[in-house]
């Protein structure tokens, strides 16, 4: 039994790793990321994961896991940034509110696809224009969901959480282990 991570993000496959786990093959998949019509965040999160599962070409004994994170300001999807421009203005509204992270986990063997996700709740403080300028310069916030990491820089921009901090970087551990498990993976066999 073969795991496929379907990601090319390090900080799954760190999380992974985290775990005891080293994935045999890592093959992200290529799908339309944009939201539908009226689509609202967490719907949108776990159809993306599920999606990507499906679409990694896998053997039917092989795990395929795959995952989505997207930051939600109400019913807004902050996805990853096109530019700066935009990565500042996803930072300077979720400055001094509350918002939720929602990663979205997918675990396929054969057919059978089983999706869970993870809510947290992040408060950013209010960020001066240094803060901001100073975020934007360092280049963290390309490829991230709202323009940050909270396991980078921004870490010092974030005062609460309430959730799962794994969850917040992308990985969710403790509900990736479960479905893993689910599926018949050997989580505790490499820890």
């Amino acid at each position: 039994m073969r795991l496929i991570l379907g990601s090319g993000s390090p900080r799954r496959k760190d999380l992974l790793a985290q775990m005891g786990i080293v994935p045999d093959l890592i093959l992200p998949p290529d799908i339309d990321e944009d939201p539908r019509k009226g689509e609202l965040p967490r719907p949108y999160c776990l159809r993306l994961a599920e999606e990507k599962a499906r679409a990694v070409p896998a053997g039917p004994e092989d795990v395929v896991l795959c995952a989505d994170t997207t930051v939600a300001l109400g019913r807004r999807i902050l996805g990853k940034p096109a530019d700066a421009g935009e990565a500042a203005a996803f930072l300077t509204a979720l400055g001094g509110r509350r918002h939720q992270v929602i990663t979205g986990v997918a675990v396929r063997r054969g057919d059978r696809v089983l999706v869970r996700d993870s809510v947290s709740v992040v408060k950013m403080k209010r960020l001066s224009d240094a803060e901001l300028n100073a975020y934007l310069a360092s280049g963290e916030w390309q490829g991230k969901a709202g323009g940050y990491g909270i396991q980078g820089l921004a870490g010092a921009l974030i005062p609460w959480i309430s959730g799962s901090y794994t969850g917040i970087m992308g990985l969710p551990v403790a509900e990736t282990a479960a479905l893993l498990t689910a599926v018949g993976y050997p989580v505790w066999r490499q820890a």
